[in-house]
């Protein structure tokens, strides 16, 4: 039976039964994570970004690619874009969680700060085909075919910068050393971390492709836009995951992992268009976006530009001992919410 015609109180009930299945293996993902980017060397903002902002992005895309197979345009591009917003200002949680220092304090890095600019250029290559959103072939616009290019070369640049960086930021007393083996060696070894960590994301991925799923048929009658469907409710039903391994990351001190599943999560989450691109037999996917979905990138834009700033202003403590930053990321997220739940977009 599918969701859209259960009684509310089973699409509730489910809908809280899988954030509970997302949130203990989200944990089990993130500690195994943590001991594979040690074990290996491939360090905490790398498997994040690879590896861990991938995996939790797997539901976001799946939701993306079958509305745009339906026809639902808006709502493949809002649940990408909204996607970004929202776990952008989960960063902002994750700070909060964070109490020794602010998060973009402790957890800048080459790394992280290349991520950063990797995202708000995918984002602006999504600027350029909603310009000229009338330009395709065989019904897919060139911008796809960029920003999948400048996604590989960047997750390139990005292995070279983690491997040979050319400056690094100034170590402080709330600058975490990550450590280069697990405290705690696995009888398993590394082949056992890797199926450990997918099994679990595997898990935590069809969770929250089951959340999104459940998302929509719950907001069915509100009579609210795909635009604000999929730029709020399934955006953050398929981000829970990010934000979930975001706030363990930082509690069990694997601050770069964090910061990592976040940015790079959002770059992966970018291609989500491209894909629905592809998907969507009805022309380029950029010509049917609506102001709803112009709104999310803007905004997504400004929150990424927000980010780099903490990372390269490090405030070690801000308001109500968080940084500027996540205040401003509260207040530009929160606030666009509010402008499309009033009509104002």
């Amino acid at each position: 039976m599918h969701p859209d015609t259960w009684p509310p109180i089973y699409l509730y009930t489910a809908f809280v039964l899988a954030a509970l299945v997302v949130g203990w293996f989200g944990i089990k993902m993130t500690t195994t994570a943590r001991d594979l980017a040690h074990e290996t060397g491939m360090g905490e903002a790398l498997m994040g970004a690879l590896f861990i902002g991938a995996s939790t992005s797997l539901s976001g895309l799946t939701t993306s690619v079958s509305a745009a197979v339906s026809g639902f345009a808006e709502l493949a591009v809002s649940n990408s874009l909204g996607g970004i917003a929202a776990q952008t200002v989960f960063l902002a949680f994750a700070d909060i969680a964070y109490r020794r220092a602010n998060l973009e304090h402790a957890a800048a890095s080459a790394e992280n700060l290349f991520m950063t600019a990797l995202l708000m250029t995918l984002l602006s290559i999504h600027m350029v085909g909603i310009a000229v959103p009338d330009i395709s072939f065989w019904s897919v616009h060139p911008v796809t075919l960029l920003l999948l290019a400048a996604y590989l070369l960047g997750i390139q640049l990005l292995a070279r910068t983690h491997t040979m960086p050319m400056w690094l930021p100034r170590k402080t007393r709330d600058t975490p050393a990550e450590k280069q083996r697990p405290a705690r060696r696995r009888p398993e070894g590394m082949p056992g971390l890797w199926v450990r960590f997918l099994i679990y994301s595997s898990v935590v991925a069809a969770a929250g492709w089951f959340l999104a799923q459940l998302a929509v048929p719950i907001v069915q009658n509100s009579g609210l836009s795909y635009g604000i469907v999929g730029g709020i409710f399934t955006a953050v039903s398929t981000s829970i995951p990010e934000l979930v391994v975001a706030v363990t990351a930082v509690r069990m001190g694997a601050l770069n992992l964090a910061v990592g599943d976040i940015i790079g999560g959002n770059a992966f989450d970018t291609l989500f268009i491209a894909a629905s691109d592809v998907a969507y037999r009805e022309g380029p996917i950029y010509a049917a976006v609506s102001g709803a979905e112009v709104f999310w990138l803007a905004d997504a834009l400004i929150m990424t530009g927000v980010v780099m700033m903490g990372l390269l202003y490090r405030q070690r403590h801000g308001p109500g001992n968080i940084g500027l930053e996540s205040t401003m990321l509260l207040l530009l997220y929160f606030g666009g919410v509010a402008l499309l739940g009033l009509g104002a977009v």
